[in-house]
């Protein structure tokens, strides 16, 4: 069966989504084949990002990049997006081509609401926090759910409740 393509998006492309395209590369890319994306990306990933993903074996994604990437001619058309926080679900998103399943995941954004001497254990904390997200979804028998059960199922996932 062929990969699915996954979209992660969060609005600067710099923590939750390249974290959530790096894990799902690693560890389910016999059945998914994910990128990340935001609608105002920065230039590059956040220390913290690469530092985490390093300290759990998986190899940093590629630099930070718009969602209009994923527009043009020739990108690959997404089976599934995935918006990671309230500020990227709350923008006008565009029409994604192939009418992917889209839902909403929203994951507190380890950089802002922590004092400095936490900010490492919350990047981690959000790194098995999206983790258990994507177990979630690679669980479910896709090829055996009709496209709106499937929809039901992924907008659950996201209804896990919040890091705190």
């Amino acid at each position: 069966m062929k990969p699915y393509s996954v979209l992660f998006i969060c609005t600067d492309n710099a923590i939750r989504s390249p974290i959530a395209e790096a894990i799902m590369n690693h560890f389910f890319a016999d059945r998914f084949i994910a990128y990340s994306a935001g609608s105002n990306a920065l230039s590059e990933l956040h220390p913290l990002t690469i530092a985490t993903l390093q300290h759990f074996g998986l190899t940093p994604p590629s630099p930070p990049k718009s969602w209009n990437t994923f527009l043009l001619a020739g990108a690959p058309e997404m089976g599934f997006i995935f918006t990671l926080d309230d500020c990227a679900t709350n923008e006008v998103c565009p029409t994604w081509p192939g009418g992917p399943l889209i839902a909403h995941w929203n994951v507190e954004d380890p950089s802002l609401r922590y004092q400095e001497a936490d900010r490492r254990k919350a990047f981690h904390d959000v790194f098995l926090f999206i983790k258990h997200r994507i177990d979630l979804l690679a669980a479910l028998p896709m090829e055996k759910l009709a496209h709106l059960a499937l929809q039901h199922h992924v907008q659950q996932i996201g209804q896990c409740t919040p890091l705190r």
